[in-house]
């Protein structure tokens, strides 16, 4: 139990650095947290301790998933030295979602998987170079891509940790992991960050300005697109025009295809189409570029992005 524990806590953080581990039990007693170093943590006696509260204190064990300021003495979001990890919490359809998560072009390879109880999974992807804002921005994009819990977004997260007992059950569930990839992946390697920024782009570009800025490409993009669809126009033409004139985006192709479903479903909606009909649609249309799994995960959180841009569209 301990060193599959101290296998992962070691993959996860630097011996220097400051974590936080929780000790939660499923009762009404108030938890237990310790913000200490990895070296103290990855101690012999340290893991003794933690693996008696486990088995016989009935806690279950936590960390959280970012190294800690090293005067911290909480764990809150002002506390957290850096972003270490994304990460996505699949707690229904778990084995499905996951597996279009594997086929997904959009993310690399996880870090590390965690399988916390039957057909649930936490998913972690060790990176460097994001600030707090693009990590929140990201997880809630992953969560909407991937059917994962949108409420797991905040910085200060608690992850289990493998090795230890889940004692939500009866009898409790032994936490496994699995290490897909070894790498360190940047913002340049998630495609969401692409879709993420499309999606601020067409937010704005629905709110009105308060002094007249000129509109950013993205903005010019949207609205351009939105014109053509409105119109008649064809969308798979219209997804080569836009790669054509956007060859400055990392993937122009990806760009475009986003741009244009965003705004079909959005037109969809406003026509009258249902959010099941509008899913359809878009499966229909990239049926044949895309995997079966990663295409339907996809086409929900494209319609979803829309769904939530009529919501906020004020009442003529």
């Amino acid at each position: 139990m301990s060193q599959i524990a101290v296998s992962f806590l070691r993959r996860c953080f630097a011996p220097e650095e400051t974590i936080a581990v929780l000790l939660r039990r499923q009762d009404a007693a108030a938890p237990m947290q310790r913000v200490v170093r990895l070296e103290q943590v990855l101690e012999t006696p340290y893991m003794a301790w933690l693996s008696y509260e486990n088995q016989h204190g009935r806690n279950n064990i936590y960390v959280a998933a970012n190294p800690l300021r090293p005067d911290s003495r909480k764990r809150t979001k002002e506390s957290i030295a850096s972003v270490r990890h994304l990460y996505l919490d699949i707690d229904t359809n778990g084995d499905a979602r996951l597996s279009a998560l594997r086929a997904s072009e959009l993310v690399p390879p996880p870090t590390s998987i965690l399988s916390t109880s039957p057909g649930k999974y936490q998913v972690l992807w060790r990176v460097q170079g994001y600030d707090f804002a693009r990590q929140e921005q990201t997880l809630k994009l992953l969560a909407i891509a991937f059917g994962g819990d949108p409420a797991c977004t905040d910085c200060n997260r608690v992850l289990r940790i493998p090795g230890f007992l889940n004692r939500k059950y009866d009898p409790p569930y032994k936490v496994a992991v699995e290490y897909p990839d070894d790498s360190v992946w940047t913002v340049d390697d998630f495609c969401l960050e692409d879709a993420a920024f499309s999606v601020m782009q067409v937010a704005s570009a629905s709110t009105p300005r308060k002094s007249p800025l000129k509109p950013s490409n993205s903005e010019s993009d949207w609205a351009w697109v939105s014109h053509q669809l409105a119109h008649g126009k064809d969308a798979l033409t219209l997804t080569h025009e836009l790669a054509s004139r956007r060859s400055d985006k990392a993937n122009p192709l990806y760009y475009a295809q986003r741009t244009i479903d965003v705004a079909s479903a959005r037109l969809w909606f406003i026509e009258g189409s249902s959010f099941d009909d509008v899913i359809s649609k878009l499966e229909s249309r990239r049926c044949f570029e895309l995997p079966a799994a990663l295409c339907s995960a996809r086409a929900r959180e494209i319609a979803t992005t829309a769904q939530r841009m009529m919501a906020h569209r004020k009442p003529a």
